[in-house]
């Protein structure tokens, strides 16, 4: 019988360097750490943010462990860049083979102060924008052959509610959804979806929480592990799920949240 799982060289996560991986808020935080944690086994990364100076900061990083980097200042809402970004990257690093959509924002407000333009920003940068670039990776994808990989990054609170980020709840509910989709569509052809829901994470994105008193104690009371993570812990997890070490493994979540969830609700 023929061994189905993939073998080349560019989904493992040793060896020789493979095929790219687009990342999505490559500039810092998971996406960076994301960028890192791949370089290190000799994958192309390819990094979109609207920070220009804080990705070429992650693609310095990347350079010095020895592999090809691409970046560009694409806006993830501006749908009509997409085809022509993704063309570009997937020229510049040779394949694509891999995406990671970890551009997201926080759209913090409760439903009494919630209103169109934290509701339309939250949604379409970190829901909208994952489906359309995925849509336009199909290509690229099938020229690097089954093995390619999705994974996007949702959150624990895609998984509970949190009364003060209503619209981040449903946009990263929302990613787990658009990830089922996917995985199922994609795997037709040999591709594979996943997702991550990481917990508290020292990030940029957190980093205002961390200033109000208490906070940061409280959620580490809170997790069993008694810390937050670093962006590398969540990156690790991204880079299993991205390799033929997961093979087997589409359309399922991983939670990294040191067992916040699995003890209490948020």
């Amino acid at each position: 019988m023929t061994d189905p799982r993939p073998t080349d060289p560019s989904t493992t996560l040793l060896g020789t360097p493979g095929t790219g991986v687009l990342i999505t808020g490559g500039a810092s935080g998971i996406g960076r750490a994301t960028a890192v944690a791949l370089a290190e086994v000799g994958r192309p990364v390819a990094l979109w943010d609207i920070d220009g100076p804080g990705a070429e900061e992650t693609a310095d990083r990347c350079r010095a462990l020895g592999v090809r980097v691409h970046t560009a200042s694409v806006d993830v809402v501006d749908s009509a860049v997409v085809p022509g970004a993704v063309a570009e990257a997937a020229t510049a690093l040779g394949s694509l083979g891999g995406f990671v959509h970890a551009a997201g924002v926080s759209g913090a407000a409760t439903v009494d102060d919630l209103d169109d333009e934290i509701w339309d920003a939250t949604l379409n940068v970190n829901l909208r924008a994952a489906a359309v670039i995925a849509r336009h990776l199909l290509p690229p994808f099938r020229e690097a052959g089954p093995g390619s990989a999705v994974v996007l990054v949702s959150s624990i609170e895609g998984l509970f509610g949190s009364s003060v980020l209503t619209a981040y709840c449903a946009s990263k509910g929302g990613v787990l959804g658009v990830m089922r989709s996917l995985a199922q569509r994609y795997a037709l052809e040999g591709f594979r979806v996943n997702a991550v829901c990481p917990g508290a994470v020292v990030t940029p994105m957190l980093e205002p929480a961390f200033e109000l008193p208490g906070f940061r104690e409280q959620i580490e009371e809170r997790t069993p592990l008694r810390r937050i993570a670093d962006p590398a812990e969540i990156a690790a997890p991204i880079r299993f799920l991205l390799s033929s070490e997961s093979s087997f493994v589409t359309g399922a979540h991983l939670t990294v949240d040191g067992g916040m969830t699995a003890v209490t609700a948020i």
